[in-house]
């Protein structure tokens, strides 16, 4: 059973009494993360980037092999990175396209993954197009089976949106695309640290990840994991000497696992607090954490209905740490403001950045609430009185 009174110890940020729900955002990060990039960074200062960064080569291989054991994957298939954006890109970059070829985007797709497939859709000649959601918001396995042919070239899929507490059949909708051969790029941004994750299981090609949000460690850090296959095989759209070696005056070879899509120039410090935060998750014990964020906002589903006015607005089956909801009458930014006064931190999804699926639903803007493990239950009846407060004043 987790300790909640240590975990909140070792977590700065909840010392300030403010009660804190946006790890869907940029979660607290536990002291040893903390400690860890600002160790290194005094380090540098010392010594300089070069030696500091020697002295930890291996604490830097061993970010990998953590990730990896979280996965279910091997260290070889891990590229490190500084956002789950620059991963995602970097893969789907990367995929060889041709005039006709087809790229299938979900309805809860991130805009981010929808812009960048549309440029690359533009300057092949591919086709960008969209998978249809069942009657739960998941996607469609039927409708999506019926898409398929083998000009089908990639199929991104959002693990758990940014938007709400949907979370989509991976497996299934891996296993339909690789009968058609089409590769399969799963953006678990908003899963990883929350959801259970094996790679192998899942079945996927590729999976995109932060570290700022539910693995609670420093921005500007992320992962890509490659399929073994491809992270032997695939050649990145971008190169440098670290990603492939120059061997001859008109020849490179590349890497031989997945560190081909990563580049030389890196932070470091900020590398390292990644591995502290993983490690910090894998000790605590991952089915506990994500019992306890289950349980969290299971909690909050079953309690703010009860509000007038309130409409969860959460899809799926199946649901993540993330709740999302509107209050009739109450402006979203409104409604994050005033929970700020009452020193609740939440934030808004605009439709902006998941607009399939809002324009499909007809809402512009959602309140969005992402309780941690490290949130007590005293501090989710705040948050709820500070709504009902606000409810009551009209």
């Amino acid at each position: 059973m987790m300790d909640l009174t240590a975990i909140r110890a070792a977590t700065a940020g909840l010392s300030t009494g403010r009660v804190f729900l946006d790890s869907a955002g940029s979660s607290l990060p536990p002291r040893v993360v903390t400690d860890t990039v600002i160790d290194h960074l005094r380090r540098e200062a010392e010594i300089g980037g070069y030696r500091a960064a020697n002295e930890r080569f291996d604490d830097l291989a061993a970010v990998k092999t953590s990730i990896a054991t979280l996965i279910g994957a091997t260290p070889d298939t891990i590229a490190l990175s500084d956002s789950a954006t620059r991963s995602w890109t970097d893969f789907a970059y990367s995929v060889p396209l041709r005039p006709g070829d087809r790229i299938l985007i979900s309805e809860a797709d991130y805009a981010s993954n929808a812009i960048a497939a549309m440029q690359r859709a533009a300057h092949t000649g591919a086709v960008v197009e969209h998978i249809p959601s069942d009657a739960t918001g998941r996607i469609d396995t039927d409708a999506f089976a019926a898409m398929l042919d083998e000009r089908v070239r990639l199929v991104s899929l959002q693990h758990a949106p940014t938007n709400g507490g949907l979370v989509n059949p991976v497996a299934e909708i891996t296993r339909l695309a690789h009968e058609v051969g089409a590769l399969v790029l799963l953006d678990a941004c908003q899963s990883i640290g929350q959801l259970p994750i094996d790679v192998s299981a899942l079945g996927v090609d590729a999976l995109s990840a932060t570290g700022r949000k539910w693995l609670r460690g420093p921005r500007g850090t992320g992962f890509l994991y490659l399929r073994g296959e491809l992270a032997r095989s695939m050649e990145p759209a971008r190169l440098d000497l670290h990603s492939a070696q120059w061997v001859g005056p008109r020849e490179y070879r590349l890497a031989e696992d997945a560190s081909r899509f990563e580049f030389w120039e890196c932070d470091v410090a900020a590398r390292l607090g990644l591995g502290a935060a993983v490690d910090y998750l894998l000790a605590l014990g991952p089915d506990q954490a994500y019992a306890a964020v289950a349980e969290r906002a299971r909690y909050l589903r079953a309690t703010l209905p009860e509000l007038p006015g309130l409409t969860v607005r959460d899809l799926g089956t199946e649901h993540s740490g993330i709740v999302s909801f509107t209050i009739e009458g109450h402006d979203p930014v409104q409604l994050r403001d005033h929970l700020a006064e009452h020193d609740v931190t939440v934030t808004v999804s605009h439709a902006s950045s998941t607009l399939l699926d809002m324009t499909a639903r007809g809402v512009a803007a959602v309140v969005r609430a992402s309780p941690h493990y490290f949130i007590s239950p005293d501090e989710l009846d705040r948050f709820v009185a500070a709504l009902g407060e606000l409810v009551g004043r009209g």
